[in-house]
């Protein structure tokens, strides 16, 4: 559900009404008689026109580019819905191709012949509700045989987590316990994770990749702290690895780094397939570590679409054009075609990075380990701060997110750029620039701001316009006598 503001009209005009429909539509009503198939289509595509460009949209992990074939391959595939496995049995084993791919990338226990346990899903936060609820179930039943109260289930994250583990603890009535972040220090810290840890904690979800700066959380060194407190206690605490958006990278251009099911704790683990996984929107993987780890209880057995089809989903219907996407991405690109893909964005990310340190003017709180994204904040926000700087950039196309710090370092506000695949040097360069550009701007702009007050009393609208004409024609005549 989105939540927006009702505009003041409450009609849509056409463009180009005196060819298609010289009347207006009401805005949140059906209408009564059909329009041309032009004008629903005109109207549609005039009012998108004011969305910003994808490419330039650099909040986003969201993959917005993928080969013709590919695009080909989804729309022929558009009509068809994932779940119908009897009706669409290539889909479904191409779906359980991906899911033996990224397990085998995760380094899974499975031998030779073994087959994967995971499932597509719609995104990383479904593949997260599916991985919580199966380690609460597994964790209630454990507490069930052994005659304990199971009534109280938390998880341990850093602050740092995405919304979506929010609404999974909100959602299924877990209680989230989450370690604070401290100054300079923008994950989660092992030590004070395992610290927090009791008898009725199901899970810690590692991140691969923070949201905020996009460092990766040591794994490794959560995974020795709980064992060595899981003898001490009996406890069998397990790990979530929530590799949304890094577990397409690591395992590419950090092939060494234990993170993955080489830790005997990690139990399960999700990733996007919309991100790094290099797939338009809409695809998400969940995979667990044995069978034994994903209760069967979970698994609803459904014959009503043909012969029995097992499944385990919050959603029922799916579009199969993403799970196809993937399988093409899979096998089209392989191991070496992910590498150089990754290895271009960090590139890339260290252009970007390289740039804005010689400025002067940033401070850069991204790791050089971790996605390729630059996070930074200004030096000296007196004059100007980086919200002003992230709006001002939408003059020249760039979608700049800043944001705030997590509880305890809300005074900490971060600039962040992610790096993508269609996300070239050339961009960078030209994003350097404009930034410069804007730094310029904004103190001027506040020179303006600051000359439109008269005895603190505003000026009228034509003075106010009057007065920004001529500041601006007096600035652009001595820039250009500097440069003469």
């Amino acid at each position: 559900m989105v939540l927006s503001k009702t505009p003041s009209d409450d009609s849509v005009h056409s463009t180009f009404a005196s060819r298609y429909v010289r009347t207006s539509l009401p805005r949140f009503e059906m209408l009564e008689k059909s329009i041309p198939k032009e004008a629903a289509y005109q109207m549609i595509n005039d009012e998108l026109m004011l969305d910003g460009n994808p490419r330039l949209n650099l909040a986003s992990f969201v993959t917005t580019w993928m080969e013709p074939e590919c695009d080909k391959l989804m729309m022929a595939s558009i009509n068809k819905n994932y779940v119908d496995m009897d009706e669409y049995p290539v889909t479904t084993e191409l779906q359980n191709r991906c899911v033996n791919m990224i397990a085998r990338l995760f380094n899974a226990p499975l031998k030779e012949e073994e087959i994967g346990i995971g499932v597509g899903t719609v995104g990383s936060s479904e593949a997260i509700m599916l991985a919580g609820l199966a380690f609460k179930r597994n964790w209630q039943n454990k507490r069930k045989a052994e005659g304990k109260p199971y009534d109280k289930p938390n998880i341990v994250t850093g602050a740092n987590v995405q919304v979506c583990w929010e609404k999974f603890a909100n959602y299924f009535e877990v209680e989230l316990k989450q370690v604070k972040l401290s100054e300079g220090y923008y994950v989660m810290d092992p030590i004070k994770a395992v610290e927090m840890v009791d008898d009725n904690t199901i899970c810690v979800a590692a991140i691969l990749g923070s949201t905020l700066n996009g460092e990766f959380e040591d794994v490794k060194l959560l995974n020795d702290l709980l064992i060595e407190k899981n003898k001490q206690t009996g406890w069998d605490t397990p790990i979530h690895v929530d590799a949304a958006s890094g577990g397409f990278i690591a395992p590419f251009i950090y092939p060494e780094l234990e993170w993955d099911f080489r830790l005997p704790l990690v139990k399960s683990i999700n990733v996007s397939g919309h991100k790094y996984g290099l797939v338009y929107a809409g695809i998400g993987w969940v995979i667990w570590r044995t069978k034994q780890d994903l209760p069967q209880q979970l698994i609803f057995h459904i014959n009503y679409l043909g012969a029995d089809q097992p499944t385990f989903t919050l959603n029922f219907s799916k579009g199969s054009s993403q799970v196809i996407a993937q399988y093409y991405q899979l096998i089209r690109l392989g191991y070496e075609g992910y590498r150089n893909v990754m290895e271009n964005c960090r590139e890339n990310a260290i252009v970007l990075r390289k740039g804005l340190e010689k400025t002067g003017r940033f401070n850069i709180i991204s790791k050089d380990e971790g996605i390729p994204l630059v996070a930074f904040s200004l030096k000296d926000n007196s004059l100007h701060n980086e919200f002003e700087v992230s709006e001002t950039l939408r003059r020249f196309g760039w979608i700049v997110p800043a944001y705030t710090m997590p509880a305890d370092l809300q005074h900490v506000t971060v600039l962040r750029v992610v790096i993508r695949e269609d996300f070239s040097r050339t961009l960078a360069d030209r994003l350097v620039s404009d930034i410069v550009k804007v730094l310029h701007e904004l103190p001027n702009a506040k020179k303006v701001e600051d000359n439109l007050m008269i005895n603190n009393e505003k000026k009228t609208e034509i003075e106010v316009q009057r007065a920004i004409a001529e500041f601006w024609k007096k600035y652009v005549l001595a820039r250009k006598a500097s440069i003469c």
